[in-house]
């Protein structure tokens, strides 16, 4: 199985997929990186780790569809299976999610339905909830909305910060991350309507 990573950013969740797939939990190939961003540090990231770097600006792109049939063309020439969103600050058209349904997954630091969007800790935070967590989930058409995967608790703790909260929230998402993508490789996983089932044997393939 051939993985592109989208990621805009620091690229921390990049390097735990990264790590997995190189002790082999993962049995994939972490074929492509696709970013947006030429300073973004997940670039390094990348180029230790010896992934392919497809870097593609909008600002090079007359139109949304010209740069998604960029990206389109690159993850047919490395004949990707699975695309994972890791902090790609982009919005995908539905055209370009309807094309991967089923084959695209997402992380949110919250517990979806819960907090959408891109301040999903800080709202939390701010609304003092006592617990709030990650979530991995199937990609739709709607933001932060697709069937979810996998939800992992994170308690708010009597003196955490905004900061301290999101490390927590971190380390949640660099364990959960792995494995909604181990599961996916084995199989594991077929979409039912708005839910996800989970599967011990045979392989469930999604197109």
């Amino acid at each position: 199985m051939n993985i592109a990573i989208f990621a805009s950013g620091r690229g921390t969740n990049f390097s735990a997929i990264a790590a997995a797939i190189k002790k082999r939990l993962i049995k994939a190939n972490l074929s492509l990186l696709v970013c947006d961003k030429p300073g973004a540090k997940v670039l390094l990231k990348a180029r230790r780790a010896k992934v392919e770097i497809f870097l593609v600006e909008r600002k090079g792109f007359s139109s949304k569809i010209d740069f998604e049939n960029a990206i389109i063309d690159a993850l047919k020439k490395h004949k990707i299976d699975l695309i994972v969103l890791a902090g790609f600050m982009r919005i995908l058209s539905a055209r370009f999610v309807r094309k991967y349904y089923g084959r695209i997954i997402n992380i949110h630091p919250s517990l979806l339905p819960s907090f959408k969007g891109e301040n999903g800790i800080k709202d939390a935070f701010s609304y003092s909830v006592k617990v709030t967590g990650v979530t991995v989930h199937f990609v739709d058409v709607l933001m932060d909305h697709g069937p979810i995967i996998l939800q992992q608790a994170v308690n708010v703790d009597e003196g955490d910060t905004q900061k301290s909260l999101e490390e927590k929230i971190h380390r949640v998402e660099h364990a959960l991350y792995p494995q909604a993508i181990k599961l996916f490789s084995e199989g594991k996983l077929k979409i039912k309507g708005r839910k996800v089932s989970i599967h011990r044997s045979g392989r469930s393939v999604i197109r």
